[in-house]
């Protein structure tokens, strides 16, 4: 086991793939109108990018093609004080081939907010870190 500095577990690239896959929800950050936004958003792992859905005219669509961005997952127990964080940092694309949007709607990811989502966003996995308070 690796401890950071701040004497928290340094979690190798499988595990947090795992937890990324175990996440029902998750917190993208984009730049919106040169400022940094964050938006929760239900997602699933397909292979090892994140994939999203969302409405192709909204906000988070319109700054996800082609650009930088983050990606966090966490879970903590406020009682045992113990967590975990996963952060991504990825170029995030919108999906346009057909073949692949074909795939993707295979996928069992079913938006939980209203209205159409038929806009996919594939974030790459480029860079993943994770960190756990130890038990």
């Amino acid at each position: 086991m690796r401890i950071d500095t701040a004497g928290l577990e340094i979690l190798r690239r499988a595990e947090c793939l795992r937890l990324l896959a175990a996440a029902p929800i998750g917190r993208i950050v984009f730049t919106d109108r040169a400022l940094p936004a964050i938006q929760p958003v239900n997602f699933t792992l397909h292979g090892a990018d994140i994939i999203v859905r969302t409405a192709p005219d909204t906000k988070l669509a319109q700054a996800t093609r082609d650009s930088v961005v983050a990606f966090e997952v966490d879970d903590y127990d406020v009682y045992e004080r113990t967590g975990w964080s996963v952060t991504v940092v990825g170029i995030g694309r919108a999906v346009t081939d057909l073949a692949e949007l074909a795939e993707l709607r295979t996928l069992p990811l079913r938006a939980w907010a209203p209205g159409d989502r038929a806009h996919y966003i594939r974030i790459e996995t480029d860079i993943v870190t994770g960190r756990r308070i130890p038990g």
